[in-house]
């Protein structure tokens, strides 16, 4: 692609794309990080609601006939901790929502030098000490060599026994092997997940447990976030081009 100029990824995350290759070709790599920041987040929070008020199971019992609301009794979300594993973009539209639930906050990002004042009321963790806190951990990082199974089971052994594990972000980030383990010997409550590191996962052994919830991929799959992010792509695109000039004839 000797013509090629720019990459552009109209989504969040570049583990799609050779962006160190493109850098040594001169060739521009751009993305739309905030066009899905409200999906996904309100995803989060779906997932949760789903979870705790066993809202799937409860529709397909009706559906069959069955009126089990006496065994379907929930919990509710105020009052818990909830822990945000990344706090760029998607992190903070997470912990508004979060607080709306009357939840208490916490957030792990190494990435972050100076803690934004907008969010003083979200407390600053290292890793181990939110994993080990928190009553719901949400992870909300981008796959890089850093961080991919940045969740594997001595991480995943110090969240209590009661806690739920929120992933919306990309899977490879989480050591399914570990959390297939942590999961079926009670370690850990519950996982919700709406990405998995092949996807699709095909018949994985996740898919196979009760106290998993899994969607596939469904955190930038809505209308406005759709459009959100093709209007940011072309905008930026334009002005790419515009910098680089035309091409060469």
């Amino acid at each position: 692609a000797k013509s090629l100029k720019v990459v552009m990824r109209a989504g969040t995350g570049l583990d799609n794309v050779d962006a160190a290759a493109a850098r040594e070709a001169g060739i521009r790599v751009l993305n739309t990080p905030g066009a899905n920041r409200v999906a996904v987040a309100e995803l989060v929070f779906a997932l949760l609601l789903a979870h705790e008020r066993h809202l799937v199971e409860a529709a397909v019992t009706l559906r069959d006939g069955r009126w089990e609301k006496a065994r379907l009794g929930g919990r509710e979300l105020a009052g818990r901790r909830f822990g945000l594993v990344g706090f760029g973009r998607i992190g903070r539209e997470v912990a508004v929502r979060a607080r709306a639930f009357d939840m208490s906050v916490a957030a792990y990002d190494p990435l972050i030098e100076a803690w934004p004042a907008a969010f003083s009321w979200v407390e600053r963790l290292d890793l181990d000490a939110l994993l080990g806190t928190c009553d719901v951990v949400s992870l909300h990082l981008p796959l890089a060599p850093a961080t991919r199974g940045l969740l594997g089971g001595r991480e995943l052994g110090l969240m209590k026994s009661d806690a739920l594990l929120v992933n919306a972000s990309r899977g490879g980030i989480v050591d399914e092997s570990a959390l297939y383990d942590t999961l079926v010997n009670g370690r850990l409550r519950g996982a919700l997940l709406d990405v998995f590191a092949v996807e699709p996962p095909g018949d994985h052994p996740l898919l196979g447990l009760s106290n998993v919830l899994a969607t596939p991929h469904l955190g930038a799959s809505t209308r406005e976030s759709q459009r959100r992010a093709g209007e940011e792509a072309a905008e930026l695109l334009i002005e790419a081009l515009a910098v680089l000039g035309p091409a060469a004839p």
